[in-house]
């Protein structure tokens, strides 16, 4: 069955698909709260830059608002394993159920494979699964001491200019045949046994296999995602496109999806049945630039002509917006952008930049200052300080001194 829909219905099925579009909840986050949350989004992705708060516990606050980062950190240890770390949209926490789906199509895709290891990597790798059989879990570098393997990194080559233990470890992770139990203070994976985490190895996946993993994996990306193209689809668990349009085409012919279209649009949209417009979004979220919300670029722009770039690669000269810039949503629109910073030795978060989008609404200003001084008080910060730099920053810093505002 194949529907049309609004630019503007498409945006607000995106929205509620993501769990953003209602007012937050007023009563304290617990767990279950966190873990419904997370099987919404079926992934959250992690990202070692910490210049605001790690990565994977700013979807939660967008969604939420102020919570205990202790309660991810604890639905991905608790037992049984609903959350586990693998590969997927980048380095990821996934739901469990995905492990087996995922693993073939991503055990060759990332750098770090056993192939991509030299004999001697090899036999590294082998001892390591040896020692990590006893159950406790370690750090490459804890790994690497206790098999006397202190081998200087390589500086020469390009990349993270890994250790053989790394390499090796990092192999066996890619290849699935260890796993992590979380990552430690210094955001080093602490690599574990499979057995602790996921169960035995599901072995060497028949072609019939990769095909249902497929098909379940982009089941779960639909529902995520609300509606998207093959390219978004395919884009959230990073599948191969040409793979992910003979699933969906499955997927559709059995009715497990509607394909739709988009007013204005040229590109076949892909949905699960049943699914709810809803009549309004009231969403108010800063979106951290690792988000499922942002994940796709070219989705960004088509539904919601909001061009986002990823500038902390970029050198300082040549960014326009920033070094770590979160777009703002704002009822159905992404209505503005802000590069932020937390300084924790001086308890003040930094807006070292602050731009309204075009057709932005009148009250993007203080809606923004709101969203400020919530962030700031999840992240124990007592000042907010607003630079010159930007459009918005005149507005939203005369916001944030007004008392109502809020």
């Amino acid at each position: 069955m194949s529907r049309t829909f609004s630019a503007s219905q498409a945006r607000r099925i995106a929205i509620a698909a993501q769990g953003l579009h209602r007012v937050r909840p007023a009563t304290p986050i617990n767990i279950g709260a966190v873990g419904r949350t997370f099987a919404r989004l079926e992934l959250i992705q992690i990202d070692s830059v910490n210049i605001l708060a790690r990565a994977q516990y700013l979807p939660i606050f967008s969604r939420l608002g102020p919570y205990s980062t202790a309660l991810l950190d604890a639905l991905a240890m608790k037992k049984p394993r609903r959350v586990v770390e693998y590969w997927a949209h980048e380095a990821s926490l996934v739901r469990s159920e995905h492990f087996n789906d995922l693993l073939p199509w991503q055990q060759r895709s990332w750098p770090g494979s056993l192939e991509t290891i030299d004999p001697d990597g090899r036999i590294l790798a082998g001892r390591i699964l040896e020692m990590l059989d006893d159950g406790a879990p370690r750090t490459a570098r804890e790994a690497a001491a206790e098999l006397g393997h202190e081998q200087p990194r390589n500086t020469e080559e390009w990349g993270w200019n890994w250790s053989a233990v790394k390499r090796a470890t990092e192999a066996l992770f890619a290849e699935g045949l260890i796993s992590s139990e979380g990552r430690n203070s210094a955001f080093e994976r602490r690599y574990t046994s499979l057995r602790n985490v996921i169960g035995e190895h599901p072995g060497t996946a028949t072609e019939k296999e990769r095909g249902e993993g497929i098909e379940r994996l982009l089941l779960a990306a639909a529902g995520a995602h609300g509606i998207g193209t093959v390219h978004c689809l395919a884009d959230y668990f990073r599948l191969p496109q040409r793979n992910s349009a003979a699933a969906l085409e499955r997927l559709v012919a059995r009715g497990e999806l509607d394909t739709a279209r988009v007013a204005g649009l040229k590109e076949t949209f892909y949905l699960v049945p049943g699914t709810v417009v809803p009549r309004r979004s009231d969403a108010r979220a800063l979106l951290g630039p690792f988000d499922s919300m942002v994940f796709n670029r070219r989705r960004l722009e088509k539904l919601f002509g909001f061009s986002y770039r990823l500038e902390i690669y970029t050198p300082a000269a040549k960014r326009v917006y920033g070094y770590y810039v979160l777009p703002f949503l704002l009822g159905e629109a992404l209505v503005a952008r802000v590069d932020l910073k937390a300084e924790r030795s001086t308890g003040r978060l930094l807006v070292r930049g602050a731009f309204a989008e075009p057709g932005a609404p009148g009250n993007t200003a203080v809606e923004l200052a709101a969203e400020l001084r919530l962030m700031a008080r999840w992240l124990d910060l007592t000042e907010i300080v607003v630079s010159t730099h930007g459009n918005l920053a005149a507005a939203l810093e005369f916001s944030l001194s007004s008392p109502d505002s809020c």
